[in-house]
């Protein structure tokens, strides 16, 4: 008798009853029915997802994957691969966006090494679990092997287990390797079947002729790819990146943990969707920050039935959409738990 592997394991369960105690308590605050529109939503959501009528977030928590692409010996990409290891050096530091929303909007911030081209073991408060120095070319081969695809989904299943023991109450992926976007929109293409051109977009700010390139190289890849796609974990396996499949990993263990999820821009998206292909029960647990400037984010989003939080023409990863969107959640909790009921206002109520 084959067993599933533990990515096809089952979500946790919503709670029903703590989602339906939330709307009853959201139906008796002193406002009319639905005038805070999503953020009523949000609230009752997370009360699902928490198990508490009343939920609070306590302990979130990011984590930045980060890994390179082989791909990039094509020209994809307006920045060199030494671009990764001097991030994850910016990270640590407190320099870069999500350090920054870090500290502003106080949550937790980790930093993982899925594979970076270049070594950066000696590099301090970073997590070294390295599956190898970067992926291969995906445009001449798969970008890595079944074995260190199923690697990459450990690593992140690996860090959700530390952070459930932690007290993680939501988590948040970010993600930093050059090439990435074009990983991103490969796999999406293959998970998809939709035509990779209309996926394709700047990334770190290619236009023009070489926007032009990159999606002739990613045409050709998907097409090479697809003669060897009978499965969702292909898609990584042939046009994935390491940092892509630690996060799918994440999200699929957080949603078997009960740990609700916040998911960034276009490439933690693609995770997203890799990760609900490959479990689709995991979908109940994902929160979708914003929506990326990236042409491509707008197709994911749609597939996955999701509608962002927020849309401020932000392209950056990193997590930095989750960062800024987090304050929207805990303004939604705030209000929920905070408001007075129409009772405790000695206000009169619509029936009345």
């Amino acid at each position: 008798m084959s067993v599933n592997p533990w990515w096809q394991q089952a979500a946790a369960e919503l709670n029903d009853e703590a989602r339906n105690l939330a709307w009853q308590h959201q139906n008796q605050l002193t406002k009319p029915p639905g005038a805070l529109g999503r953020l009523e939503v949000l609230a009752t959501e997370l009360a699902a997802m928490s198990g508490q009528s009343r939920p609070e977030l306590h302990h979130p928590h990011c984590i930045v994957f980060a890994a390179d692409h082989g791909v990039v010996a094509q020209g994809v990409s307006a920045f060199p691969q030494a671009v990764t290891v001097e991030m994850l050096k910016n990270f640590v530091a407190g320099g870069a966006a999500i350090s920054v929303l870090a500290g502003q909007n106080d949550f937790q911030l980790s930093v993982v090494n899925c594979g970076t081209a270049q070594p950066c073991d000696a590099l301090q408060g970073v997590v070294h679990q390295p599956v190898a120095a970067g992926t291969a070319d995906f445009s001449q081969q798969p970008a890595m092997t079944a074995a260190q695809a199923q690697a990459a989904l450990t690593i992140g299943a690996g860090q959700l287990d530390l952070l459930h023991q932690a007290g993680c109450d939501l988590f948040m992926a970010g993600e930093m390797g050059i090439g990435n976007t074009s990983a991103a929109s490969a796999m999406a293409a293959l998970l998809l079947d939709l035509d990779v051109a209309g996926l394709t977009g700047p990334g770190t700010g290619v236009q023009g002729e070489a926007l032009d390139h990159k999606t002739q190289v990613l045409s050709a890849s998907v097409t090479r790819a697809q003669g060897s796609y009978n499965q969702p974990l292909d898609a990584l396996i042939e046009v994935g990146g390491f940092e892509i499949g630690a996060i799918a990993g994440a999200y699929i263990r957080a949603a078997q943990l009960g740990i609700p999820v916040l998911v960034d821009g276009f490439i933690t998206t693609s995770a997203a969707l890799l990760a609900v292909h490959l479990n689709p029960s995991v979908r109940d647990w994902l929160l979708f920050s914003h929506g990326s400037a990236e042409p491509g984010h707008l197709l994911l989003l749609a597939a996955l039935q999701a509608q962002p939080l927020i849309n401020l023409d932000m392209r950056l990863g990193e997590g930095s959409g989750a960062g800024v969107a987090l304050s929207l959640i805990r303004q939604a909790l705030a209000l929920h738990n905070n408001m007075a009921t129409f009772a405790q206002a000695g206000v009169s109520g619509a029936e009345d």
